[in-house]
């Protein structure tokens, strides 16, 4: 077991029932890989990150390791009073390394779906467990003053009176979710999203933007309620392609479905587009389902995509998509027709500590990104109750020891020394190679 001297581990942090966090003296931060408890080592953690932000796990019991005993405990009590355990949600950029470790303290309380980091508190700092692997600026808090981005979204507004759109970004994705795309958007910088489909053939188990009232847990966003006009997608795309700086637009948001599924509007609206302007990225976040409508949109003028896969094994892939009319094969053939037609091809990997960096998963990855040709992985936390992804998948039968994910980053990078590996959508010149 690899635990750090007791002069630098950081201590186990934990919330009580009015939200006050406080650390616990003499139990050690621990994480989970899988369902396994973990101390983690010297450089699994870091400061907690800027942008970041703490969550309180309620019906959940913290686990940490006693110093005193040098073992694993549970806190579910501390000086007379009801614990529980603190996540972080690492800022965009980070690679979660650990998961909290906590275990159910009641049947049926799903947690909200976001992705929960081990924390801890040490010399007057929180930790995570996370690592650098995109030092990218965009989503940055420090990148958004409030008031430059409110005066903005009005200047938007009045511009575009009557874009459906435009109204959806500022009042739906600024106004109530803080998103940073729609942000830049507003600013004229950057990645502008531009959402445009309601319709999914996917039944992702994580999906943030629907969950049926079976799941226990509720969607983070509102998906998008009606489908644009491709007038509409290129009156606000063309602007920003044309004056924005590192400038992409970009379908398939976490407020909607499938792009794919209105591949007609927007190969209408890329060929609107690109009769107007060259500059810039056209970029798409897809599940791949659709290769022939992918290979028209390409035909069009769409420039990269990047596509989702929770794990590369078609069992665990199959098991959280759900792909509705399609299958695997159909999301390897949409990469390597992307690859066929000189574009850049992304891998959203969704990751999760103790299935992504075990032997057989990376072994799955690697013989995808040579079957494929992929050009980027982009690294995504996965933001889901864990409790609940492991019984889905059956992953508490998964009894593979796991590298750390760390050590999976490592072999990742030293077998493909040219696999550009990130977090964000890479603009033209990321993709010619310049930083």
């Amino acid at each position: 077991m690899n635990i750090m001297a007791p002069d630098n581990v950081p201590f186990c942090v934990v919330a009580d029932d009015n939200g006050n966090i406080f650390e616990i003296p003499g139990i050690v931060m621990t994480g989970m890989s899988l369902a396994r408890p973990m101390v983690p080592g010297a450089g699994d953690i870091m400061p907690l990150p800027a942008g970041s932000d703490l969550f309180v796990m309620p019906g959940r019991t913290a686990i940490g390791y006693a110093l005193s005993c040098r073992r694993f405990v549970e806190i579910g009590q501390y000086r007379g009073r009801r614990v529980h355990p603190v996540a972080a949600f690492v800022a965009p950029g980070h690679m979660q390394v650990l998961a909290s470790a906590c275990v159910p303290r009641e049947q049926g309380n799903r947690l909200p779906l976001y992705c929960y980091t081990a924390a801890g508190w040490r010399d007057g700092k929180f930790y995570a467990a996370c690592a650098c692997v995109d030092r990218g600026r965009r989503h940055a808090p420090s990148s958004f003053t409030p008031v430059v981005v409110r005066r903005a979204a009005r200047k938007m507004k009045k511009k575009y009176p009557c874009n459906r759109i435009v109204r959806h970004l500022i009042e739906n994705c600024i106004e109530r979710y803080d998103c940073p795309n729609a942000k830049n958007f507003a600013l004229v910088r950057w990645e502008c999203g531009i959402p445009v489909s309601t319709k999914c053939n996917s039944r992702c188990l994580g999906c943030i933007s629907r969950q049926p009232s079976t799941s226990g847990c509720c969607a983070s966003h509102d998906r998008l309620s009606f489908t644009p006009t491709p007038e509409e997608i290129a009156a606000i795309a063309v602007p920003h392609l044309q004056t924005a700086r590192r400038a992409i637009v970009s379908f398939g948001q976490g407020c909607e479905g499938e792009p794919l599924c209105e591949a007609g509007v927007l190969e209408e609206a890329i060929r609107m587009i690109r009769s107007r302007t060259k500059r810039g990225v056209i970029h798409m976040n897809t599940n791949g389902s659709m290769p022939d409508r992918l290979e028209r949109l390409f035909a069009a003028g769409l420039d990269s995509i990047r596509v989702s896969i929770n794990s590369a094994q078609k069992r665990l892939y199959t098991a959280y998509h759900a792909p509705q009319g399609y299958c695997f094969s159909d999301v390897l053939k949409s990469i390597k027709t992307a690859r066929r037609y000189k574009k850049l091809a992304s891998i959203n990997y969704l990751i999760f500590p103790g299935l992504t960096d075990s032997a057989s998963e990376l072994a799955s990855l690697e013989s995808l990104i040579v079957e494929t040709g992929a050009s980027m992985l982009q690294i995504r936390n996965l933001s889901i109750d864990p409790e609940w992804y492991i019984d889905t998948l059956g992953l508490g039968k998964f009894h593979e020891k796991a590298m750390g994910m760390r050590q999976w980053l490592m072999r990742v990078r030293r077998r493909f020394p040219s696999l550009k590996i990130g977090c964000f959508n890479p603009a033209c010149e990321s993709m010619r190679g310049d930083v």
